[in-house]
């Protein structure tokens, strides 16, 4: 979103561990257990954990919170459990994510374009509460007008709500990594 993708931050590091979520990250001693686990980085081999790791490290974060990759992590926790040190290599992804919306590296309408959140045609609600019931983590919300609303930057894109949503009215666009995974088992 016009930031410069080959600046340095040497402060980067820190940034990421005093988010929740990036606390973990200095336990990683690079042995590559959640990119041999991963199964996005199977599919995808430019998206490995180890490498966006050390990417963290070296301070690239402009061009890493600029990156497609941050939203091809599927949340699998396949990575944690093979972890040795605890690393907890998805949380840190959803650390950046954090990062990237809070810093104005991506803006709501993108995660909705990219799959990465759900958005409610608001002609087409009913305001049935059927959302607000199915969502695991309590996202959309019941707004003054009587309509569903969704906080795209909480919104963990799961479809839930979108395949429960009676009135068709939540919308979430296939995302990137889904079509990437879909053409590779293909």
């Amino acid at each position: 979103m016009g930031k410069p993708a080959n600046t340095l931050n040497p402060a980067f590091n820190g940034e990421v561990v005093a988010v929740p979520g990036g606390e973990h990250l200095n336990r990683c001693f690079s042995c590559g257990a959640c990119s041999g686990i991963c199964p996005v980085s199977q599919a995808i081999p430019a998206f490995d954990p180890r490498k966006i790791i050390h990417m963290i490290r070296m301070g690239m974060k402009d061009r890493l919170l600029s990156s497609d990759f941050l939203w091809y992590c599927s949340g699998c926790q396949s990575c944690v459990f093979v972890c040795p040190q605890d690393v907890r290599f998805a949380q840190i992804m959803g650390a950046l994510t954090q990062l990237a919306v809070k810093e104005g590296y991506v803006g709501e309408q993108e995660l909705v374009d990219k799959g990465k959140a759900a958005q409610v045609d608001r002609d087409l609600c009913v305001a049935c509460l059927t959302c607000v019931r199915v969502c695991p983590w309590s996202i959309p919300k019941i707004d003054k007008q009587g309509v569903a609303v969704i906080d795209v930057e909480a919104c963990r894109a799961c479809g839930i709500c979108v395949e429960e949503c009676p009135a068709q009215a939540i919308l979430l666009n296939e995302s990137e990594d889904s079509r990437l995974l879909a053409a590779c088992g293909s």
